[in-house]
């Protein structure tokens, strides 16, 4: 059984700026973090949207799980190639009067309000688990600080054991002083639960946190770049 569960070639896409989104290649395996820069944030939206079939390339292939994201053609079969992917984004909504573990149990039942006393355990597990502190799992989400309504996120999107997570641009709500602690606490679950991890980033203290594999996107070319030791010292 092959450990690619992300593989790009070729790929260019126009999302009505200067240059088109290109990548020339990419493979992300089982198991691997790694973050990748030089994508802003309207190109990462763009990237997501890419990856999870939810448009298709002007040109190139994107393999999801081995499938051609081409050969996806009906709702159904789109919905169930996203099985296996849970998604870490700013852009995703919380309900402001609903509690964190409220937000939380919404991955598992739409009983929440109470929330279904059966799931009770598993949301509490998932919020020990990316760092929530339980003195807040019954504060309305709308009112705790951003890193712990990143952690929400954080708990959806592994809710449901993704083989691959991808966090964009992770880092864009958050106060300085808490971005190295949580993407050290992303990397941290990603890699306990042994799936892989895609972090499209322009914050270098994200991909330092991280401690994978950092990769730089040049935009003229698609060129993923490994970045060397000495680049990132002087960053």
């Amino acid at each position: 059984m092959t450990d690619v569960l992300l593989q790009i070639t070729g790929l260019s896409k126009d999302y009505q700026t200067l240059r088109p989104l290109r990548v020339q290649d990419l493979t992300v395996r089982q198991g691997d973090v790694l973050s990748i820069s030089g994508i802003d944030v309207l190109g990462a939206e763009t990237f997501v949207h890419l990856v999870t079939g939810a448009t298709l390339p002007d040109a190139g292939d994107v393999l999801l799980f081995g499938r051609n994201t081409r050969q996806i053609t009906d709702s159904g079969a789109w919905l169930k190639s996203l099985d296996g992917v849970g998604m870490l984004t700013a852009r995703g909504i919380l309900i402001g009067a609903f509690t964190v573990l409220q937000n939380i149990a919404l991955s598992l039942t739409l009983d929440v309000d109470p929330i279904d006393p059966r799931v009770v355990p598993q949301a509490g597990t998932l919020a020990r688990e990316v760092g929530i502190d339980p003195a807040l799992f019954d504060a309305p989400a709308g009112g705790v600080p951003p890193h712990v309504q990143m952690r929400v996120h954080l708990a959806r999107a592994v809710a449901l054991a993704p083989k691959l997570l991808i966090a964009e641009h992770p880092s864009a709500t958050l106060p300085r002083q808490q971005v190295a602690g949580f993407a050290a606490d992303l990397a941290r679950v990603a890699r306990g639960r042994g799936i892989a991890l895609l972090a499209i980033t322009a914050d270098d203290s994200v991909a330092k946190a991280m401690a994978g594999s950092r990769l730089e996107l040049v935009p003229a070319t698609g060129e993923l770049r490994t970045m060397s030791r000495i680049r990132r010292l002087f960053r």
